[in-house]
């Protein structure tokens, strides 16, 4: 699976079609993640959505056309917990104020909180400590923007994500939707329809934790309540034959990850790219086998990982007490504060979680480019991809990884507050992509990708054989197929072995 914006390649879709159309790309992608610029948005690199229609300046119809004529399938975010200021819904309510058809389309913040804080002398309700204390904070202070109404009042609507305030008054702003509505859910339904129409295979659910709040509850998967909502939106799902994959980011100790598969659906990997590249620090793969022996034996279907749009996941490697007892993570404390450490010195950002009065309580994640995180190392990148390629699950690629792509300092700071992910985002002309395609890093990866893409022995089951801490055994088996994976960590090489029981082929690292 390919994961791109649509103008990460040269201007536009098109661009990125021909890219695909080359023939070092033949046969290497089944699948392509469209990330949210494919919409109409405004904020936070299109996860704030105007609206679910194609955005005409860097996506046509016929670019669709040729990605089905590529027989490559699309992968769509809905996002399901908010809007932009500049959807036609929050637009009406601007205007309409409390006379508009979508009142209570949003969530107005001191009408939520009503009976349960103490207004302020700011005209916003503080709500109670023991309120206050559970919420959980994806920024510093309390999740609202003031938002201007028609009787000249100033209004504070639930804001969990990102705004941006203009020393003109103008704003932008991420609004969270209340599911409570049932013009909601008829605008959901809509919006399925419309991304099966384009050619959606898999629906990914963005922050579809944070969708369901209720007061004394952290807001974020709240239970039971995101439960029903998350069975409500996979009943419209699979009229519109769409297949769900539900984005959360939590501590491997709170087992989220195994909830939800265990309800059938499918999970991101999260864990994999902190895995990796402790894996490759230290030299030991016993926490990556193991993790890959859970999936396998849990049945759990991933879809996998390094780099991607957002950030380096370390949270969700951490254990988490629960009940007075402890579930150990993937990795110990001091195993992720030494993969947070590595990045940093390399030049990475850190992306942290907040409590109501803007101090920090986590770390979240680490912003940077896969291979800037390996230390700019080309054995490094291509034994991680060719571990990713015989991991469980559907590997996704982020273009810029592809490409050894190196952290963005000049985009970042541009970029200004909250701008740490544009060190990850560089945008590729056609001309990079040709120097590109000459790199042996670059070439060597599409021959691991098409290998995965094409064989059959990956429809068939998979073992992790039992290796010293400083080797890695993968092997795939259907019917008479099989595709074998031995890598060195010590010496970063790899060798693949793969074919039938009348050919072998080889695939070595150098």
């Amino acid at each position: 699976m390919l994961n791109a914006y649509p103008d990460s390649i040269g201007n536009n879709l098109s661009d990125l079609v021909t890219m695909l159309e080359k023939p070092e790309f033949k046969d290497v992608f089944s699948l392509f993640y469209v990330l949210p610029t494919f919409f109409n948005s405004d904020l936070d690199r299109g996860f704030s959505i105007i609206d679910y229609n194609l955005n005409k300046e860097l996506v046509s119809e016929s670019d669709l056309e040729d990605l089905e004529h590529l027989n490559i399938q699309l992968k769509f975010d809905i996002v399901l917990n908010h809007l932009s200021v500049a959807s036609p819904q929050f637009k009406d309510l601007l205007k309409k104020g409390e006379q508009s058809k979508y009142k209570d389309f949003f969530i107005n913040w001191n009408s939520f909180w009503k009976g349960n804080g103490i207004m302020g002398d700011d005209g916003i309700i503080i709500p109670k400590k023991e309120f206050l204390e559970k919420l959980f904070m994806r920024k510093s202070g309390l999740p609202i923007l003031k938002v201007p109404f028609p009787d000249g009042s100033t209004q504070p609507y639930w804001n969990t994500f990102y705004q941006k305030i203009n020393d003109d008054n103008t704003f932008l702003g991420q609004m969270d939707v209340n599911a409570k509505s049932e013009l909601v859910w008829d605008f959901y339904e809509e919006t399925l329809q419309k991304l099966s129409d384009f050619g959606c295979k898999i629906l990914r659910l963005d922050a579809f934790a944070y969708l369901h709040k209720e007061i004394g509850q952290s807001n974020f998967f709240n239970t039971p309540g995101t439960w029903q909502y998350l069975e409500r939106i996979n009943k419209i799902a699979k009229e519109k034959n769409l297949i769900l994959l539900p984005e959360i980011h939590a501590e491997y100790g709170l087992n989220l990850h195994e909830e939800i598969a265990n309800e059938g659906y499918q999970i991101y990997d999260f864990f994999l790219p902190g895995l990796m590249i402790h894996t490759l620090e230290t030299k030991n793969s016993e926490s990556l086998i193991k993790w890959a022996n859970e999936i396998i034996n849990k049945g759990y279907k991933t879809v996998n990982m390094l780099g991607c749009h957002d950030g380096i996941p370390v949270l969700d490697l951490k254990g988490k007490e629960i009940n007075g007892a402890y579930n150990k993570g993937l990795l110990e404390d001091n195993e992720i504060k030494n993969i947070m450490n590595v990045i940093l010195e390399r030049g990475g950002r850190v992306k942290n979680l907040y409590n109501a009065d803007g101090k920090k309580i986590s770390y979240y994640q680490i912003n940077a480019t896969f291979y800037s995180a390996l230390g700019e190392d080309d054995k490094k990148l291509l034994l991680a991809r060719a571990i990713q390629m015989f991991m469980p699950g559907i590997p996704q690629v982020w273009y810029l990884d592809l490409f050894a792509g190196k952290n963005d300092y000049e985009a970042a700071e541009k970029a200004g507050n909250g701008g740490h992910k544009e060190i990850n985002r560089t945008n590729l002309t056609l001309q990079e992509i040709e120097v590109g395609l000459k790199k042996e890093v670059v070439l060597k990866q599409l021959d691991l990708m098409r290998l995965r893409n094409t064989l059959k022995a990956f429809s068939g089951e998979i073992k992790i054989n039992e290796t010293p801490k400083e080797e890695v055994d993968i092997l795939w088996q259907n019917k008479n197929y099989f595709a074998n994976l031995r890598a060195n960590l010590k010496t970063l090489s790899f060798a693949i072995k793969y074919g039938n029981e009348y050919e072998v082929n080889e695939m070595r690292s150098t």
